[in-house]
């Protein structure tokens, strides 16, 4: 009898166990997906920052091989940095086959990743001091593998000195004279190089020069904004356009040239929301034109096939995001909108408030109550196979009424025909370390752009509680199997 009840007892030990490791994982990975060092509408900068790192300690020690993995699962730049700091400030584990893989995921995502990005996290290693074996490879190798290193030393040019530096690496003559001996600057063969010595003199050579590089040089030549931003365009990226189409540079006449035909579609609707309405309606067709287009060149890279879908649109006052994230939750939706109305056989979408014009969704601005409920009532009455709800999870007309609004259909009304039900939350909620939930029903995931729709559609089964343990390991290491295959082609 004592045998049984010790066995039983370390079976139900196990099994705790295991739900605690499962959850801390998913926690960790949803966060991914939509947390970032910046402020949101409800909280500021320095919560979230320590919510993030608490997360990113916690699973390192405790799950490092899971902690490695992640960096596969398609979460966001800002947490592939943080996981790529951390595995190389840890020094490189004890297991040759564990270390090989993290190498091999810590190259991939390197090269995944944007420059600047990229030698933030070198500036950072830097700062930190972390110089061990591992890291000084891993630097050398990324250095090695840039095909136009002298167009990193202009751009990032105090980061790339940093970094070679920090390695000691090995560069070539004009590149090392460029970077470390200031008092020897005479004319270099290398173009682009000759071109910034010589934009330190004469302001006709800005414009030779990449646009945040042009820009600093701009203010020492003391060249009128909307001039300098009028000539530099041609060498200005779209998500530098994006960036700069801000109110104040419209006000002084300054139009840049954003190209609808190649934006992604999460790009596309921040773009478009940054537009007045007037704007918004006079060119109604075009802009209706471009989210189709985004929206079928996002389906032809990453195939999305759905049948009859609801999704439910949170609008509210707190979609306008903060400073650094403007309209960052309300660009999302109406991606999200877009995509899922390409990839349904049958689609309806309930904006919360409701929309006057829901000819063109791109004419919805911020207002109002995050009121999810009814809209979700109306969704459900359609009978869709799928409805997904985009909002930063703050219900609050009536608060915490759309959980139960799901459970009492589940249980009494729809229960075995209730369409499957999944929250898509763009903004992290520091006081939960995770997406703000909408209740115990409805599963939520963080949503980074609208074109990780597909791959968070396949995670929520993950957040429903579906599936065990072993399955979570088992879905990350065929997404390093993929990554890292997809790499070598």
């Amino acid at each position: 009898m004592s045998d049984r009840n010790d066995s039983s007892w370390t079976t139900d030990r196990q099994i705790l166990r295991e739900r605690c490791e499962r959850e801390d994982l998913l926690m960790f990975i949803n966060s991914g997906f939509a947390a970032t060092r910046q402020n949101e509408f409800y909280t500021d900068l320095y919560r979230p920052s320590v919510s993030i790192e608490f997360l990113h300690r916690y699973v390192l020690i405790n799950y490092r091989l899971l902690y490695a993995r992640t960096l596969a699962a398609g979460i966001n730049h800002f947490n592939q940095q943080q996981i790529i700091f951390n595995l190389l400030q840890a020094g490189a584990p004890a297991n040759r086959e564990q270390r090989a893989e993290e190498g091999e995921l810590i190259s991939v995502a390197l090269r995944r990743l944007p420059a600047n990005r990229v030698y933030s996290l070198f500036a950072r290693l830097q700062q930190h001091r972390v110089n061990n074996r591992r890291t000084r490879a891993v630097i050398k190798a990324y250095l090695g593998w840039r095909r136009e290193p002298e167009f990193d030393a202009v751009k990032y040019r105090n980061k790339y000195r940093a970094a070679a530096a920090h390695v000691h690496s090995r560069l070539e003559a004009e590149l090392g004279r460029f970077l470390f001996d200031h008092a020897n600057q005479k004319a270099y063969q290398t173009p682009l190089l000759n071109q910034f010595r010589q934009a330190q003199y004469s302001e006709a050579a800005l414009y030779e020069l990449p646009f945040t590089v042009a820009e600093s040089l701009a203010q020492k030549h003391q060249v009128p904004r909307d001039v300098f931003l009028k000539k530099i365009e041609p060498k200005m990226t779209a998500a530098e356009k994006l960036r700069y189409q801000s109110a104040v540079a419209r006000t002084k006449g300054v139009e840049l040239e954003f190209d609808l035909t190649q934006a992604g579609i999460t790009k596309l609707a921040l773009y478009v929301l940054s537009l007045s309405q007037q704007e918004r309606t006079q060119r109604a067709e075009e802009l209706e034109a471009a989210f189709t287009g985004a929206a079928e060149r996002q389906r032809n890279r990453v195939p999305l096939k759905l049948g009859r879908v609801a999704a439910v649109l949170d609008r509210s006052h707190s979609t306008v995001g903060s400073r650094e994230r403007r309209n960052r939750p309300l660009g999302v939706a109406l991606a999200a909108s877009y995509l899922l109305r390409g990839a349904a056989e049958e689609y309806r979408s309930f904006w919360t408030p409701a929309m006057k014009d829901e000819a063109h969704e791109f004419l919805t601005y911020p207002a109002g109550q995050t009121a999810l409920a009814e809209p979700l009532l109306d969704a459900l009455n359609w009978q869709p196979d799928l409805i997904v709800i985009v909002s930063d999870g703050y219900e609050n007309d009536p608060p915490q009424l759309v959980d139960q609004v799901a459970r009492v259909y589940r249980d009494c009304i729809g229960k075995t025909a209730t369409p499957e039900i999944v929250h898509m939350n763009p903004v992290f909620d520091a006081d939960h370390f995770a997406p703000r939930r909408l209740g115990t029903t409805i599963p939520t995931v963080g949503l980074r752009d609208a074109e990780d729709i597909p791959t968070m559609l396949g995670f929520a089964r993950f957040i429903a509680g579906a599936v065990s343990l072993k399955d979570l390991e088992t879905y990350l290491a065929l997404r390093v199997k993929r990554m890292l295959k997809s790499d070598e082609t």
